[in-house]
Formats: structure tokens, C-alpha cells, sequence
């Protein structure tokens, strides 16, 4: 039966990419209509996002196979699960503010690093900075004690400076 053995390969494609997402969002689309599916999978693409919608029989058995067993009641009615590979917030970000948008999108669940996440958690990981803003903040704060250190040093040189012209200054003022 060819048909079952490429069902396989579906179900081992989706539970390979479930093993190997940082971040992934369940959600019910039922409602949106083409435009807003357009618009929400070119933003998914843009971030490097892989937004897609398969049978739920495949997602529980895929479900099942990368042990993440706690998602398999989600799997009912109109579902999109969207995988990132790079950054577990920006899934649960894009998700959530296109869901604030949008109100027929609908949150069903979450993975983060191969973790069941609620509706709630998922809400709770698109607060979070993203990768981006986290190196930055961290760059920044190793940034800062250098940026201190040369201050300092130059604080110094110019203390020496007008120092040193104070004392030229005295010594043209005797001499004349």
C-alpha cells in the first residue's frame, strides 16, 4: 500500500520536526479567512517560522512518536501547528500577537524545547524578550563596565593635562 507508507513519511516528518523544534504553537484557525491565512503564514515565513496544517490523525501519531504525548488532546478540529528551529519565543510571539489581532485564531498549546506548554504558558513565553533582544541587553551590560573604564582613564589624561598647563601657566606668569 503506497498510501500508508507516504502517511508514514508525513507522520515521521512532522515527529522529526516536533523533536527538533525549539518552539511550536497548536492552534484553531477556524475563522480566518484567506487574506488573514496569507498574511499569518508570510509572517511565519519571514521569521523563519514553519507554519503548517496537517490531518490530525498525523499529528497524534506524530505526537506520539517524539513523546510529547501531553498534545495529543489538542489535535481536534480545524488545527495549524507552526515550528521553529532558532528561537522558542518568536514562535509563541507571533502566534500571540496575530491571536490579539485576529480573534478567530485561537491558542491551543505549545512545546518549548520538547516541554508540553498550555494555552496559558505559551501566552506566558510570548512575553519573554526574544533571542535578539536578550543578546543585546547582554552585550550591552558587558558594554558598560569598559565604557566606565575608559572614562575613567580619560578623566585621568585630563586631569593631567590641565594639571600640567596650570603649571606651565605659573611658570610663564614668574618668568614675565
Amino acid at each position: 500500500m503506497p498510501n500508508l507508507e507516504a502517511k508514514k513519511v508525513v507522520v515521521q516528518e512532522i515527529a522529526d520536526k516536533m523533536k527538533n523544534a525549539q518552539g511550536c504553537v497548536v492552534v484553531d484557525y477556524r475563522g480566518l479567512n484567506v487574506e488573514e491565512v496569507t498574511e499569518l503564514r508570510k509572517s511565519a515565513r519571514d521569521q523563519g517560522i514553519d507554519y503548517k496544517v496537517y490531518k490530525n490523525s498525523m499529528m497524534r501519531f506524530a505526537a506520539k512518536e517524539a513523546e510529547l504525548e501531553g498534545l495529543l488532546d489538542v489535535f481536534k478540529g480545524p488545527t495549524g501547528v507552526a515550528f521553529c528551529d532558532s528561537d522558542p519565543v518568536a514562535t509563541a510571539k507571533l502566534f500571540s500577537n496575530f491571536a490579539k489581532e485576529h480573534e478567530a485564531l485561537e491558542i491551543k498549546a505549545g512545546t518549548v524545547e520538547g516541554k508540553v506548554l498550555d494555552v496559558n504558558g505559551v501566552a506566558e513565553l510570548a512575553k519573554l524578550p526574544s533571542r535578539e533582544e536578550l543578546v543585546a541587553k547582554a552585550l550591552g551590560g558587558l558594554n558598560a563596565p569598559i565604557s566606565g573604564f575608559v572614562n575613567v582613564l580619560n578623566a585621568n589624561l585630563k586631569g593631567l593635562v590641565v594639571a600640567l598647563s596650570a603649571i606651565a601657566d605659573q611658570k610663564s606668569a614668574a618668568e614675565a
